[in-house]
């Protein structure tokens, strides 16, 4: 059985079971790859608040970092999980990917170093063992990861067709909008449904439709349609 056999629900259910792995220490870094707005995040911020956490046991960063950024934020927060979420950008950069390669191995000691000449005022060494936990929480496809990263670290790849879009939607809209009534949320997907071929669409994609449906409940398809065409 290949990967492809699993459904994208499926596939969530593992990205909560691995994710557990990591909180529990059992292993020390995951990677989630797949398309952005469609729930990977969330699954992750539920996972550790479901395995009772403690605040000062954990950091999420969310953008933008350099390479010193990423060796900074690893030795200020060493033996914490570390949750890195859209900070793609370092993984186009040379540096961070060396630097990432020895935080998320699998081995008991992983020694982190910057070899470069530091300002003489740097309260930063050269090279710490990092004791921590790393969730990489990437945009990218499976396909665009550096081999190396991938080889190291347990990985969930989330990418999805047009289709499981629409049946990931599916499955968890009960829980999209609690405050929506069902038959709202049920005529925005089926809307959705429709073009799903046309345009991309994720769970924000969702949300806006409902709320055009919800506020004008009689001609709320032509602006839904140019809304999410224009």
């Amino acid at each position: 059985m290949t990967s492809d056999n699993f459904t994208i629900n499926q596939k969530f259910d593992f990205l909560q079971d691995l994710t557990t792995m990591v909180v529990n220490n059992t292993t020390p870094s995951l990677l989630v790859t797949g398309d952005g707005g469609l729930g990977k995040t969330h699954s992750v911020n539920q996972t550790i608040t479901d395995n009772q956490l403690s605040e000062n046991e954990f950091v999420f960063f969310k953008g933008y970092s350099t390479a010193r950024g990423l060796y900074n934020t690893l030795y200020d927060n060493n033996g914490k999980l570390i949750v890195f979420d859209d900070c793609d950008n370092v993984l186009e950069d040379k540096i961070a990917i060396n630097i990432l390669k020895s935080a998320l191995d699998s081995y008991e000691k992983r020694t982190i170093s910057w070899m470069s000449k530091m300002n003489k005022n740097d309260v930063y060494p050269n090279q710490f063992d990092f004791t921590g936990r790393i969730i990489f929480i990437s945009n990218k496809s499976r396909e665009k990861m550096d081999g190396a990263i991938l080889s190291r670290s347990l990985t969930v790849d989330l990418t999805m067709t047009a289709d499981e879009k629409i049946e990931r939607m599916r499955h968890i809209l009960e829980n999209i909008l609690p405050d929506y009534d069902l038959v709202t949320k049920q005529l925005s997907l089926n809307f959705l449904e429709k073009i799903k071929n046309e345009v991309d669409i994720n769970l924000r994609t969702l949300i806006m439709v409902a709320k055009i449906c919800k506020s004008f409940p009689d001609t709320w398809e032509n602006l839904a349609t140019y809304m999410v065409k224009s």
